[in-house]
């Protein structure tokens, strides 16, 4: 089996190191690796009951990638056996008004996992360190000290009790090319599609550069990235679905001890 940790960003990072089609974490065919994921989504159920009943720690997942990397699909299979009372998803769109008027954070900590919750970010905080720098609106300084105010923010996340985990879905040009292609050329998948992923994609450079500064300055030990290969999609759930589950382990989550006045109860 891999190991996560090649494919966690350092100080050091290239994300031209990490080839989007590469499945490490896969094995046997497509009908083997979707046994494979329901076994994993399984053991996330029981991970989460225990996580909820034990009451006092969190769990946030944070996905980012351009588009078609996944994002949607991944919330979609990963947790396709885990209750809906236990999981939390937001999904970050372009600031509203109402957001803008406040700092870029705010908007963030509003929606943050209660005790005995997973959270779950369809893109995130991470949007105003990208398309802001890949569009000029903030300059390197800027920049940087949005890097230090995320790593203050999250080091109190996890300070109170919230574990996060970080995953960029890394798909290749060719593959957003033939994903996106799949959505103009199939009428029931137009609502998928915008006119504006082609002008994202255009900067595709750019955005790769972002992210890998990003990444390099906000990898911290209190919340380190994951770099995903996202071409394949049964790789990409399963990486993501057994870091959860090895994260949630590593916990050590403990349900609470037993209460001694219900010893001995007969419900009749």
């Amino acid at each position: 089996m891999a190991s996560f940790k090649k494919f966690r960003a350092g100080p050091k990072f290239k994300l031209s190191g990490v080839d989007p089609a590469a499945t490490p974490f896969s094995s046997g065919g497509d009908d083997a690796q979707r046994e494979q994921l329901d076994t994993l989504a399984i053991e996330l159920d029981r991970l989460q009951n225990v996580l909820h009943a034990e009451g006092r720690r969190k769990l946030l997942l944070v996905l980012q990638g351009l588009d078609t990397s996944g994002k949607d699909g991944t919330i979609r299979w990963v947790f396709s056996r885990t209750s809906p009372l236990g999981v939390k998803v937001t999904a970050f769109k372009a600031p509203t008004e109402e957001e803008r008027a406040r700092d870029f954070l705010w908007r963030c900590h509003a929606v943050v996992p209660r005790a005995g919750e997973i959270t779950v970010w369809n893109r995130s905080h991470y949007e105003d360190v990208l398309v802001p720098v890949v569009e000029g609106w903030i300059d390197k300084d800027q920049t940087r000290q949005r890097y230090a105010q995320i790593n203050d923010f999250e080091r109190l996340l996890t300070q109170t009790g919230t574990v996060i985990v970080k995953c960029m879905l890394h798909i290749s040009k060719q593959e957003q090319r033939v994903r996106l292609q799949e959505r103009v050329d199939q009428p029931d998948k137009h609502w998928k599609f915008s006119l504006d992923d082609l002008a994202v994609r255009k900067k595709w450079d750019a955005y790769q550069a972002a992210y890998e500064k990003a990444l390099t300055a906000t990898s911290t030990d209190d919340a380190p990235w994951y770099v995903i290969p996202a071409d394949s999609k049964h790789h990409r759930n399963l990486m993501i679905a057994g870091l959860l589950v090895k994260t949630l382990k590593d916990m050590k989550l403990r349900v609470p001890p037993a209460d001694p006045a219900l010893k001995g109860l007969v419900v009749e």
